[in-house]
């Protein structure tokens, strides 16, 4: 079986209502099927997403958590079991252009000096209305950034004990080593709605400073 050369890592807790979305969206890439893997880990759902999930069997590499473990610890497990040089993470509820894949790794590959490529991206609704487009560098998000596998492993990948601003500390320890570049194209669907886990005010800010005590400031700069 030929390996793959992208890895696309999906996250889901209870997001059956999205989850269909986002897997299509990837399965309907214009790149190879054979180029990529989609591992999806099914982090102790306790809605129908295991239903769901089962109905693309056949195309994602499942992964299933007996409990809940949390969003980073999913994300790591998920990495480790990745077989690609190069990852990629989509979130459960979001969802990506046809060309997502192709573009963000043609730029990896075409260019050695690039570590990491983010793309620009949509913000949506619930009905996939665009509320409007975003700078992936001046407003980023977790999500739509191609990693070259190694050197996410080398720099430890996630914090376990980030359940939010995750990527925010990721991030922070990548740029220290490596290159974050931008591809100003609004290739990722980021969804807006009542779920999504940035809408608890007192955890956001309470991981806020969190980050901040660890690094003393939760800028790049």
């Amino acid at each position: 079986m030929t390996s793959p050369v992208i890895s696309v890592i999906v996250a889901s807790y209870n997001q059956e209502r999205y989850i269909s979305r986002c897997l299509r969206s990837l399965i309907s890439q214009t790149i190879a099927r054979d180029k990529f893997e989609i591992v999806v880990i099914n982090d102790g759902s306790t809605d129908r997403s295991a239903s769901v999930l089962s109905e693309f069997a056949d195309e994602t590499v499942l992964i299933n958590n007996e409990k809940n473990i949390g969003l980073p610890a999913s994300l790591n497990k998920a990495i480790r079991r990745a077989r690609a040089p190069f990852v990629v993470r989509v979130d459960a509820d979001d969802y990506v252009n046809a060309e997502f894949l192709h573009l963000l790794h043609d730029f990896l590959r075409e260019n050695k000096y690039m570590d990491a490529i983010a793309c620009d991206y949509l913000l949506v609704d619930e009905q996939e209305e665009v509320l409007g487009r975003k700078n992936c560098l001046a407003d980023p998000i977790a999500c739509g950034i191609m990693f070259r596998t190694e050197q996410l492993i080398d720099i430890g990948l996630y914090d376990e004990t980030f359940l939010l601003h995750e990527e925010t500390d990721l991030r922070l320890r990548f740029t220290k080593k490596y290159k974050i570049h931008r591809l100003e194209l609004p290739l990722y669907r980021y969804r807006r709605h009542e779920n999504n886990a940035t809408n608890d005010a007192a955890a956001m800010e309470h991981h806020r400073q969190r980050i901040i005590e660890k690094h003393g400031s939760e800028s790049q700069e």
